[in-house]
């Protein structure tokens, strides 16, 4: 049976006029490091930026901390969900470590510091919706990393490093 035959057709939506005019079918994304490169983040950690959505201020990524890194403390304004996809890491504030495959759910005003121990590091998948605000280590507040500042940080090093920007990540 063929690919063609298999397509259901939905009936109408109330507001398929509005969708047919703003809405995009969806996006595929290559994950090539030349396509989506590694964007450092700090002094061990790095961000494989995949999709920016500024209709809802929500981004997906891949955050990899090297081993012995830390990100800084920060406190979510919205959810945020994660699946590990290598190494384990975790905050400082709880009691459990995400291994690979474990998912985790974020509140908002959650607050806490993530780490990873792991010799190999860590990399897990995160869609962050709504921004995060970032603390020095004595809780004085540095910078809000939101759908505009995800990206400035991948669009300002695809400029410095000569890299073309990949216009399928802005959904």
């Amino acid at each position: 049976m063929d690919k063609k035959s298999q397509i259901i057709k939905l009936p109408d939506e109330p507001y398929q006029a509005a969708i047919q005019k703003y809405g995009r079918d969806g996006a595929h994304i290559p994950g090539d490091d030349e396509s989506t490169p590694w964007v450092p983040f700090g002094e061990s950690a790095a961000i494989k930026h995949l999709c920016f959505d500024v209709r809802t201020n929500s981004v997906a990524n891949i955050l990899w901390v090297k081993g012995g890194g830390k990100i800084g403390t920060h406190k979510h304004r919205g959810v945020v969900s994660a699946v590990t996809l290598e190494g384990s890491w975790a905050y400082y504030e709880y009691d459990w470590t995400a291994k690979p495959g474990d998912f985790v759910y974020e509140l908002p005003g959650a607050a806490h510091t993530l780490y990873s121990d792991d010799p190999n590091g860590m990399k897990a998948l995160f869609w962050i919706n709504g921004p995060i605000e970032f603390y020095d280590d004595n809780a004085k507040y540095v910078f809000t990393a939101d759908v505009f500042w995800f990206i400035d940080h991948y669009t300002s090093y695809c400029r410095e490093k000569g890299l073309k920007i990949n216009e399928q990540m802005f959904i």
